[in-house]
């Protein structure tokens, strides 16, 4: 087990924590395919700022797919979150009332949910860029992370959007959802052994607090416990 471990940090220090910004909002943007729950990902994660004491603001950057800003909305009023939409299908427009709105009534966090396509990479690579302009413009050196959300059911499919992903943006960390750990305890592994993002976040089912920041430690234990 500890050459596991030592294998995963590799020497260096692997930060599973959230980056947050001395000073003004710290933005976080979510990115990922469809179908992945990268929206119920972030209604999930904005639940444990809150719950950390956070004020949390949620942007619904997917002006693309049809219902995914509703989806968003509804998390909203779940966790008690104000969430930022537009008519606009400019996903740009929504980012930035958001981080204005962020930035005037004094937000922890927000959180930025965008378009699940990879199909044409550079329609999505020149989204990304414009979105990441657009933050940097009103919130120099944001966005502080961009979270990659996979679903572990896909196993390989999931390293593949990883590798991809991270060939048109900087991904800070890997939300991994669906995880049963007895099935596909390996891919956490993988995903490391493969882009060298870290997990910071991992999901586990449907309910509100299935979701849990990831800590290696106790998942590599976890995985050998039945055979210690």
């Amino acid at each position: 087990v500890d050459e596991l471990l030592i294998m995963y940090v590799n020497n260096g220090i692997v930060n599973t924590k959230i980056n947050y910004s001395d000073n003004g909002p710290t933005v976080i943007l979510f990115i990922g395919v469809n179908g992945v729950g990268k929206t119920t990902s972030i209604g999930k994660i904005a639940k444990k700022l809150i719950n950390d004491g956070k004020k949390v603001l949620l942007a619904g950057g997917d002006t693309f797919r049809a219902g995914a800003t509703e989806q968003l909305v509804e998390w909203g009023k779940k966790i008690d979150a104000p969430v930022v939409i537009s008519k606009s299908k400019d996903p740009g427009a929504v980012i930035y009332d958001s981080i204005d709105k962020a930035i005037k009534e004094e937000y922890d966090v927000v959180l930025i949910d965008t378009a699940g396509r990879l199909q044409n990479k550079v329609n999505l690579m020149n989204e990304l860029e414009k979105i990441n302009r657009v933050i940097g413009k009103l919130i120099p050196g944001a966005p502080h992370e961009t979270l990659l959300v996979i679903d572990a059911t896909t196993g390989q499919n999931g390293i593949m959007q990883a590798t991809e992903f991270k060939k048109i943006t900087n991904i800070t960390g890997i939300v991994l959802t669906k995880l049963d750990s007895s099935s596909k305890g390996g891919i956490v592994l993988a995903i490391k052994e493969n882009t060298n993002i870290p997990v910071k976040f991992i999901g586990l089912g449907e309910k509100m607090e299935d979701l849990d920041t990831f800590d290696i430690e106790n998942y590599i234990y976890g995985l050998f416990k039945d055979m210690l």
